[in-house]
């Protein structure tokens, strides 16, 4: 059981040389207010004067403390430097120097916190780690902390004592941690800030040993035994009462030695009763049982997690890559796997599948099925065209000779125009599909091809090429597409078998209506003289030009009575356009729109089947097929390597942070195995 504190001293140091704080070691933190002799009680336990001694805030920084016992046979031999002593320290950021006069580790404590703390009063959160062997100490680890203070002074900031009382509590909140709570004997109990602030993480006290400095200064007629017997405030591992030596006794060179024999005899005199359980050296052999329990108890959890994090850093590590060495086959292999995955995003194989948003392949799928083809649905096949605008092309396409029939060409002229509409969504069809394969990129630099993120050139470049390639694309497959629907409009298959169907319906129906109009007629009209009631009648004595003639010269007030007079009257007079339709103009433009209609929807039809076939064929399946050889033939050159595979400083950086890492975690693994079943009991 003795082995377990030097096995969390070789943990510390472990994880010191990374500056790590993840994994909580189980040690003993010294808490107290200013001046209440906590470097006082440290420098007892270790037997030497190496701690900074005065007035005021002294202890400006953590000092992370580890005693190691050393055989007095064995301590030349652990002397790494080979130099001659019975007692020596070493700091962690001094390396391997050998310090074995303790005036020059207090100096060396002096100058250490001056450089990162200042030298007025300032204080910083960042530990000194200081390793002492000797044979006369038992093995701890403890920690001393600065000491709760409430007024600032010298270049201390206003909020001083938050900022100490959350360094204190950052040590004393690990589980791992035994607090060591100060306070002076000449002081009530009940005002305790040290216990005050134990109690703040430990409310169970399950880890709060309360230590009674000062017991030689309290006023005459006073004692501490209420104190000590725990009646004041019962603390649950206890309460230990020790004698500091005085401030004049450290001018006078006082040993500790001398100082724990008078504590002794101290407490002989004034507390016979409680004489053997208390003062320094029953205070280190209960630190140290408390210790070694308490790693025993936390050894089990601290090995679970030693290897869950080693886990996860080998994972970090992996994710980061190994330093490249053939130039040539990392660059081969990276474009490789850039150029598979972006074809396996667009096909839907991809390891990484984003569930968040389509993306992909499925995207553009959307494009064509949703997007495209609802956008296509909503074109009204009629939209733009009013039922003047279709007579006027009917006129139009007529000349000066009055129509019989209904004139093919005007059906021709509005159906293109109506085709035409369908140009705009197509090409924004191909817009959205070039800008989803733009988006393939970023999701395979992001997700997929992790290790892009090492060479930022490369990843520069490979975008750039992609983009280059898609902007190269986006024309061609622009033109194929315009000339899909200049195919539909350069000639109106008419004998289209769909068409033809729709016409053979729409001309039944005509000749429906017609027949029932014929039924209607008045009995007395005769069936051969049915056509002259009909709108050709109407023409015959309306639109005729020898009936516009007769009707001129015989009304009286229609004007003068020269038939060239009237005829420029006519031409004066604008058409009314809101006017009511004849049954034959209404029944021109039903034919018309019917035929639009129905041909409208047949390109529809046709548009919204080829379109997608077209950017599939220029756009997508001609990017899949030569992105790889595209990247090869543009970055796959000698004299590229070297700036391609340039990596960023971030991630060298990580790198090597988290090798380090999971070194240590590998040897803290180590440490612990080390230790036999045996030991914990």
């Amino acid at each position: 059981m003795e082995a377990l504190i030097p096995v969390i001293n070789k943990l510390q140091d472990v994880f010191n040389t990374v500056g790590a704080d993840i994994i909580q070691l189980p040690q003993i933190a010294v808490v107290g207010t200013q001046s209440s002799g906590k470097s006082s009680v440290l420098e007892a336990l270790v037997g030497r004067d190496l701690l900074p001694r005065g007035t005021g805030i002294v202890t400006r920084r953590p000092l992370i403390l580890q005693l190691v016992h050393v055989d007095p046979g064995d301590a030349r031999k652990n002397d790494e430097s080979g130099r001659e002593g019975e007692e020596w320290g070493k700091f962690l950021h001094t390396k391997n120097q050998i310090f074995t006069d303790f005036d020059e580790i207090r100096q060396e404590i002096e100058n250490e916190t001056e450089r990162i703390s200042g030298n007025n009063k300032g204080i910083s959160d960042d530990p000194i780690h200081l390793k002492i062997f000797s044979p006369h100490v038992v093995n701890l680890t403890l920690v001393d902390l600065p000491g709760i203070t409430k007024v600032p002074v010298g270049d201390q900031p206003k909020d001083i004592e938050v900022q100490i009382k959350d360094l204190i509590l950052k040590h004393i909140s690990n589980p791992n941690c035994i607090i060591l709570a100060v306070t002076a004997a000449n002081t009530d109990m009940a005002t305790s800030e040290a216990l005050k602030v134990a109690r703040e993480v430990d409310t169970d006290g399950r880890r709060t040993l309360a230590v009674v400095t000062k017991l030689d200064l309290m006023d005459a007629g006073t004692d501490a035994m209420d104190v000590l017997m725990g009646r004041v405030i019962p603390v649950k591992l206890g309460l230990i009462g020790v004698v500091n030596r005085s401030q004049l006794d450290i001018n006078n060179k006082k040993t500790v030695a001398d100082a724990i024999r008078d504590e002794h005899a101290f407490l002989q005199k004034k507390y016979p009763s409680l004489a053997t359980r208390n003062g320094t050296k029953y205070l280190a052999r209960t630190l140290n049982r408390l210790l070694m329990h308490h790693i025993r108890d936390c050894l089990p959890e601290l090995k679970t997690r030693i290897n869950v994090l080693a886990a996860q850093y080998q994972s970090l590590l992996s994710s980061y890559g190994e330093p490249v060495e053939d130039q040539s086959a990392t660059l081969l292999q990276l474009i490789t796997k850039f150029a598979t995955e972006y074809c396996n995003t667009i096909e839907g194989t991809a390891k990484y599948i984003e569930t968040a948003e389509l993306c992909g392949g499925a995207r553009i799928c959307y494009i064509f099925h949703e997007t495209f083809g609802r956008t296509l649905e909503s074109v009204d096949p009629l939209g733009g065209l009013s039922t003047i605008d279709i007579l006027t092309a009917i006129r139009n396409a007529t000349g000066p000779r009055p129509s019989l029939f209904v004139p093919e060409i005007s059906f021709e002229l509005l159906v293109k125009k109506q085709v035409k509409r369908l140009e705009e969504p197509s090409l924004r069809c191909v817009e959205l599909v070039h800008e989803e394969m733009q988006r393939i990129i970023q999701h395979c630099s992001n997700y997929s091809t992790q290790e892009l993120q090492r060479f930022p050139k490369l990843h520069e470049a490979i975008v750039e090429v992609v983009t280059s390639l898609l902007r190269k694309r986006l024309p061609i497959t622009n033109e194929m597409v315009h000339n899909l629907v200049a195919i539909e409009l350069a000639y109106i298959n008419t004998k289209h078998p769909d068409f033809a169907d729709a016409c053979g319906v729409m001309n039944n129906n005509i000749e429906e209506q017609r027949r029932n109009r014929m039924r209607e007629l008045p009995a007395a009209v005769p069936r051969d003289k049915a056509p002259a009631a009909g709108p050709q009648g109407e023409q015959d004595s309306t639109g005729n030009w020898r009936g516009m003639l007769k009707k001129g010269e015989d009304a009286p007030g229609s004007g003068p009575g020269s038939p060239l007079k009237g005829v420029v009257n006519l031409l004066d007079v604008p058409v009314p356009v809101a006017r009511k339709l004849s049954s034959r103009e209404q029944r021109d433009c039903e034919v018309i729109e019917r035929l639009i209609k129905s041909y409208f929807l047949i390109v529809r039809k046709n548009i919204q089947d080829s379109v997608p076939k077209a950017v599939m064929h220029f756009l997508v399946n001609h990017v899949k097929d030569s992105l790889q050889s595209e990247l090869v033939g543009q970055l796959y050159k000698s004299g590229l390597l070297n700036d391609l595979l340039t990596e960023s400083e971030d991630m060298a950086q990580r790198r090597k942070e988290a090798a380090d890492m999971l070194q240590a975690l590998q040897r803290a693994s180590q440490v612990i195995a080390e230790i036999r079943e045996t030991h914990l009991w």
